[in-house]
């Protein structure tokens, strides 16, 4: 467990992530899924207001939907909630109405009081940074959220948001940028120098890599088809692939599962707690597995190597 500077909160090693629920996971499984994650010691799930507007039928809310109906069935002290705006069409963008609108419609959705974490989803360059900064003053104050953080954002933005909101409430606590082994570069070079300056968490989405880096893919023959295929394909490259051979090996050596070692690597490189989701309690535990795994230096520098080319 970690304790998320600047908050009251001690977080397990993996976040869930939300996007399947009202999705791919109907009520019976999100349910499912969320009482074996919390049985286990889980505590930290990650949602977003559009969550999940793409799937055919929905407009967005499902996901916090679902985790408000387990709350109120369950009690709201078992989770840490992060949620998101700025994607939903109707709340879209980062002026103090749509803000204040998007937070509005989470917190009716997920029938609690105050968010525990709220993330602005996407920069909209169009609002100032000092506006956005009193925007999210504004909600803390009010109690409508409790800590801000950040994802999507340029690192020019992020230092400036950074820098301007420094020692207010609304300095963020969390950035959940786009990191995992076949994608390093943009995070490693620009983002975790405001990281380590400003000792924020950092709570990665994709960091499997849309299911490349459970090691169940080995070509792009076997994506081919695939419910995430446009996801897997923007990874599938030769590069990508001796990369995932490599991972299989390593897991293979530590008697694990690919999966289990892909965000170990996460934890090992300063990563808080990766996100990750799942739709079925089966495919749960290989994530939980990751708060016994912890990767030697002569691991870690293989997988390092290995991904070189992504950094």
């Amino acid at each position: 467990m970690t304790v998320i500077k600047g908050t009251e909160f001690d977080v397990f090693p993996l976040n869930l992530g939300g996007n399947t629920f009202g999705w791919t996971s109907d009520r019976e499984a999100t349910f499912a899924v969320l009482d074996a994650f919390v049985e286990a010691g889980g505590n930290f799930v990650d949602t977003a207001d559009s969550y999940s507007a793409w799937a055919p039928g929905n407009e967005g809310g499902e996901s916090e939907r679902e985790i408000g109906a387990w709350i109120k069935k369950n009690g709201a002290d078992k989770l840490i909630i992060a949620t998101k705006s700025g994607a939903l069409e109707a709340v879209a963008g980062r002026s103090r109405e749509a803000t204040f609108q998007a937070v509005e419609g989470s917190l009716e959705r997920l029938g609690v009081e105050s968010i525990d974490i709220f993330y602005y989803h996407y920069d909209d360059e169009a609002v100032s940074i000092d506006e956005q900064v009193a925007i999210a003053n504004d909600l803390i104050a009010e109690g409508k959220i409790k800590h801000l953080a950040l994802s999507n954002y340029t690192p020019q933005r992020l230092a400036e948001f950074f820098e301007k909101s420094e020692g207010t409430p609304a300095q963020p606590v969390a950035l959940q940028p786009h990191y995992n082994l076949l994608a390093r570069k943009d995070y490693e070079n620009d983002i975790q120098p405001l990281v380590d300056q400003y000792s924020v968490a950092v709570f990665p989405y994709f960091s499997l890599a849309a299911g490349l880096l459970t090691g169940k893919y080995t070509s792009k023959e076997d994506i081919a088809g695939k419910a995430r295929a446009g996801q897997l394909e923007g990874y599938a490259t030769d590069e990508a692939f001796a990369v995932v051979s490599e991972l299989v090996a390593v897991a293979k050596e530590l008697n694990a599962a690919p999966t289990t070692v892909a965000l170990a690597w996460l934890l090992a490189h300063g990563v808080t707690a990766p996100i990750a989701s799942v739709s079925k309690v089966e495919q749960l535990a290989d994530l939980l597995a990751v708060k016994d795994l912890t990767l030697s230096e002569e691991h870690v520098a293989r997988l390092d190597k290995a991904s070189q080319s992504f950094a």
